[in-house]
């Protein structure tokens, strides 16, 4: 059974930084696009960021210079640094995982996570 289980997520100032965590159980990261959505009270979800099997980046062109994606495939986490933090990135942060293996990042993924909220005051 797969899980994928966030953590990292809390209240900062507007200026400040958070790493964001997604632990995977039942899931090896290193063979699959993995990804970071966000989802602000009454928006849609949106895409933040991917990263594929062999680390391959795509960022959100709002968050290009400040967020990085990244995975340690020896402890099967994928993080998500994110500095510079402004109030419109308050939102719910989920990680994703596409169910293909060894293949570039698709636009749905099968798995997901519980979230983990960031929310950034003024």
């Amino acid at each position: 059974q797969v899980q994928l289980v966030e953590s990292g997520g809390g209240s900062v100032q507007a200026g400040g930084s958070l790493r964001l965590s997604c632990a995977a159980f039942g899931y090896a990261i290193n063979e699959h696009c993995m990804a970071w959505f966000r989802q602000a009270p009454g928006k849609e979800r949106e895409l933040v960021s991917t990263i594929t099997w062999h680390g391959t980046t795509i960022y959100q062109d709002s968050v290009k210079g400040r967020f990085t994606i990244s995975k340690d495939n020896a402890k099967n986490t994928l993080y998500l640094q994110i500095n510079s933090l402004k109030p419109d990135d308050t939102a719910m942060y989920y990680c994703a995982g596409d169910e293909n293996r060894y293949r570039l990042c698709e636009k749905t993924f099968t798995y997901w996570g519980q979230g983990t909220q960031v929310t950034v005051s003024s």
